[in-house]
């Protein structure tokens, strides 16, 4: 899945594709993990990667995944009492990723049908107060609420800096994002809606909303409260 916009992509297609061409394939599934089935062999990637800080784990813990078949090349060497491993071993880090998964997973190691159930409608209700707000703001990513995580909103809004809106929203006590946190800090329009063929103006608007299985009603409440202020005042702005 794309991890701003939500959308899920068929990865198992795309590596399929780079395993017939003898080329290894690596699968960020971070954002994926409890919100959508993982299933490794059936990626026919390489290698996939996890982290535990998703789900409600510590920041910091993860977890890679190789196929049976992939060679890994070690960065930095250990010594022999970690098997070569540079440094010692977070097991209260692993132990707590363990105790997040099984929080998260349900029967048969899937997402809990429950907590996703939940996750959606509160996403669904957050995209129509959005659209009842501002109905010229666009949705951005699958429309199909089946090819869209559950716990993420991805809205561009004509008019405003997304900068803009992430200050005013934190100023009312609403977190959100422009994109992913691998760009926090980066003062550049995300390459992912370049892709998706957005001009700069559009992608200037960007605004990623995220759940996860703690958030309340009140917060969504909270949230489509402070909204209708933050647009004014971002529009006034404008984009310089």
């Amino acid at each position: 899945m794309n991890n701003e916009v939500g959308s899920i992509l068929p990865v198992a297609e795309l590596c399929g594709i780079a395993e017939g061409s003898g080329i290894p394939s690596h699968v960020d599934a971070v954002a994926a993990l409890g919100q959508v089935p993982i299933n490794f062999a059936a990626t026919r990637a390489s290698a996939l990667s996890v982290s535990a800080h998703k789900i409600g784990g510590p920041v910091g813990v993860g977890a890679l995944v190789l196929g049976r078949h992939t060679i890994a090349d070690s960065l930095l060497h250990g010594g022999s009492q970690q098997r070569a491993r540079s440094g010692s071993q977070n097991v209260a880090g692993a132990v707590a990723f363990a105790a997040a998964l099984d929080l998260a997973l349900g029967e048969g190691r899937a997402p809990d049908p429950e907590r996703i159930s939940r996750l959606a409608r509160l996403r669904d209700r957050l995209i129509a107060g959005v659209r009842d707000i501002d109905p010229s703001a666009v949705l951005r990513g699958s429309s199909d609420e089946h090819a869209r995580v559950p716990g993420n909103a991805h809205f561009t809004f004509p008019g405003c800096q997304g900068d803009s809106l992430v200050f005013l929203l934190d100023a009312a006590g609403v977190s959100v994002s422009v994109g992913s946190a691998c760009q926090a800090g980066v003062a550049e329009i995300s390459h992912v809606l370049m892709a998706m063929g957005l001009s700069e103006a559009e992608a200037a608007g960007a605004l990623r909303f995220t759940l996860g299985p703690d958030t309340r009603e009140t917060e969504v409440d909270s949230l489509l409260a402070a909204l209708p202020a933050a647009i004014d005042r971002a529009r006034s702005a404008g984009l310089n």
